[in-house]
């Protein structure tokens, strides 16, 4: 097995390696001290395995194993952490192991184990249901082949786009494979669906303005470059959109 170690402390790394060594069936492929540079390496090298530490600066390890959860080849992920509460949190982001440190040998050997009893299409399967349990802080793009986050936060709208979702952000815009159906099952407390094609950010939204032949739309904030014929509200949609932003 193929194996990305990630941890942002090197004697970290360092340990787990050295426990590794020796072992025919274990490959240490890769290392990275940080999520964001983790899920850059996994899609590039495609490990079976990735060893994931909880606690670490920026892209923290639950999300991070979200976000491995959404590639093609979906890897297992075992959590080894100093911490014993992330145990829920672990599992929720469908977790095949949580070992606690100091790592011991037998442990993290009983983890690997597990890991290799599950085939591929198994794991896309269990990463399938991860983002319905806890949603993102960040969506995932690339852009000219590098790895692209974009806050939540940042976000105006998700748009279909053909095959893909368009993201309407702070940053600019750019392409998900994401479906606009699991955007809106993850992200409902964020967004409202103002057409079939669009979610919106409630907290983007300035007001409902009333158009031509008695139709609606949603004047977003100062800052947004949006097209205004993609803001147009459906009839069905118009007092959900309503009811959202007074609450808001």
């Amino acid at each position: 097995m193929k194996i990305l170690i990630v941890d942002d402390e090197k004697p970290a790394r360092d340990r787990l390696r050295q426990l590794l060594q020796g072992d025919d069936d274990y490959e240490v492929v890769g290392e990275a001290s940080n999520g964001r540079d983790a899920l850059s390496l996994a899609a590039e090298l495609e490990p079976d395995v990735v060893l994931l530490d909880i606690r670490m600066p920026g892209l923290d390890g639950i999300e991070t194993a979200h976000h491995l959860n959404a590639l093609e080849r979906t890897p297992a992920v075992v959590f080894t952490t100093a911490y014993n509460e992330y145990a829920v949190d672990a599992f929720e982001a469908r977790a095949v192991g949580y070992v606690l440190k100091p790592v011991r040998r037998s442990r993290l050997a009983a983890a690997l184990d597990q890991a290799s009893k599950l085939a591929g299409n198994t794991l896309r399967q269990i990463a399938s249901q991860s983002s319905a349990d806890t949603a993102r802080r960040h969506v995932c793009t690339r852009s000219h082949g590098e790895l692209k986050l974009i806050p939540i936060s940042d976000i105006w709208c998700f748009l279909a786009d053909q095959k893909y979702v368009r993201v309407e952000h702070e940053g600019g815009k750019d392409l998900l494979d994401d479906s606009l159906k699991s955007l809106a099952a993850e992200f409902e407390d964020r967004f409202v669906r103002i057409h079939r094609a669009a979610l919106v950010a409630v907290d983007r939204i300035r007001k409902i303005e009333k158009i031509t032949d008695g139709k609606h739309r949603v004047v977003l904030r100062d800052g947004s470059h949006v097209d205004d014929k993609e803001l147009i509200i459906s009839r069905r949609h118009v007092a959900e959109v309503r009811r959202r932003l007074k609450e808001s």
